[in-house]
C-alpha cells in the first residue's frame, strides 16, 4: 500500500527504520527483530541504502523480505552515491518487482574517506533529480528527508528549505526529518516550511539515545544538538549503559508526547536495528494515554 494512503487515515503514524545487515546472520537477526516490532503495528518500516554492492542487494532483500513473508509494508531508501541512472534503473525495477510501493530517494552522504559528494558520470547530483527520475518512470510513492535543524552542508537554513521545496515540488509525497533532539526545531521546520508552500506530511525523526558516544558522533555527522541540559544528564551516567537506554527512552518518549499533542502526523523510530527502546518507548506512551 502506498504511504501517502496509510498517512490519509486519520490516525497517527509509527514507522520504525532499520539499516542493511552486513552478514547472513544479522539478516536474519534483523528480520526477527522487525518481527517483534510488528506486534506494536507500524505503517510501515524502512530500510537504508549503503553505497558498497552487497548492501544494495540486502535493502533490496530486507524491505521484500518484510513485505512478502512478513506482510509488513516496506519503504526502500535509494541514493545517488556511486551510481548511474541505469543502475539506480535496475534497482528501482527489482523493487517493483519484489512488489515495493514506496522509496526514499536521498542524495547520499559522500563515500567513507572523502569529505565532499562527487556527482556519478551519468548519475544524479542532488535528490531532487532523482526524484524527478523516479516520477517519471515510475509509480512508486515518495518520501524524502528534511532537517529541522538545517543540513549540514546548507548555506543557511532558508537554504536548505528551498531545497526540500525542489523535492516536494518534484514528486515527494511525505517528508521524514532527521533526528533531532528538541521538539522547538521540528515546530519552527514546520511553521516555516508550511510558509513557503510545502504542504504534504511533515514526519519527525526521533532516535532513542542507547550510548553517549555514539549519539554525539551521531549529532556531529548530521548537524543535530543535544540540549545541553540533557547532555549534562547523559554526561553525569555515561559509565552505566542500562541508566543511559532509561534516560533515552525517557527523553524520546516525552518528546513523542509533545510532537503528537502538537500535531505531528505520526513518528518515525530510528531504531538502530534494536527493538527494546522502542517497545519501552511505546509501553511509556501508553502508560500516559498518548496511545490506544
Amino acid at each position: 500500500m502506498l504511504i501517502r494512503d496509510l498517512l490519509n487515515q486519520g490516525t497517527p503514524s509509527f514507522s520504525f527504520e532499520f539499516f542493511p545487515p552486513k552478514t547472513d546472520e544479522a539478516f536474519d537477526t534483523l528480520v526477527e527483530t522487525i518481527r517483534e516490532l510488528q506486534k506494536l503495528h507500524p505503517t510501515f518500516v524502512s530500510v537504508t541504502y549503503g553505497a558498497g554492492g552487497s548492501t544494495r542487494r540486502r535493502t533490496v532483500d530486507v524491505v521484500a523480505k518484510a513485505k512478502r513473508e512478513l506482510g509488513q509494508e516496506s519503504m526502500a531508501h535509494l541514493t545517488c552515491v556511486g551510481s548511474t541512472e541505469d543502475e539506480l534503473r535496475d534497482v528501482l525495477d527489482e523493487l517493483k518487482a519484489q512488489g515495493i510501493e514506496n522509496v526514499l530517494p536521498l542524495r547520499g552522504d559522500p563515500p567513507a574517506g572523502t569529505d565532499v559528494f562527487e556527482k556519478t558520470p551519468g548519475g544524479f547530483g542532488y535528490a531532487n533529480e532523482l526524484v524527478s527520475f523516479i516520477k517519471k518512470n515510475y509509480d512508486f510513492c515518495l518520501g524524502v528527508a528534511g532537517y529541522p535543524e538545517g543540513h549540514q552542508e546548507a548555506d543557511d537554513f532558508d537554504t536548505d528549505l528551498a531545497n526540500l521545496k525542489l523535492k516536494v515540488d518534484a514528486g515527494a509525497d511525505f517528508v521524514v526529518t532527521q533526528m533531532f533532539f528538541d521538539n522547538h526545531f521540528y515546530f519552527d521546520f514546520v511553521e516555516q516550511a508550511r510558509a513557503i508552500g510545502i504542504d504534504v506530511p511533515l514526519i519527525p525523526g526521533i532516535m532513542p539515545i542507547l550510548n553517549v558516544e555514539q549519539i554525539k558522533r551521531f549529532t556531529r555527522m548530521c548537524g543535530a544538538s543535544i540540549p545541553e541540559e540533557l547532555l549534562e544528564r547523559l554526561e553525569a551516567i555515561k559509565e552505566d549503559a542500562d541508566a543511559v537506554r532509561q534516560c533515552g527512552v525517557e527523553h524520546a518518549a516525552k518528546q513523542c508526547r509533545e510532537l503528537l499533542e502538537g500535531g505531528a502526523p505520526g513518528i518515525h523510530f530510528y531504531t538502530l536495528n534494536r527493538s527494546t527502546s522502542t517497545r519501552d518507548i511505546f509501553e511509556n506512551l501508553k502508560a500516559v494515554g498518548a496511545l490506544a
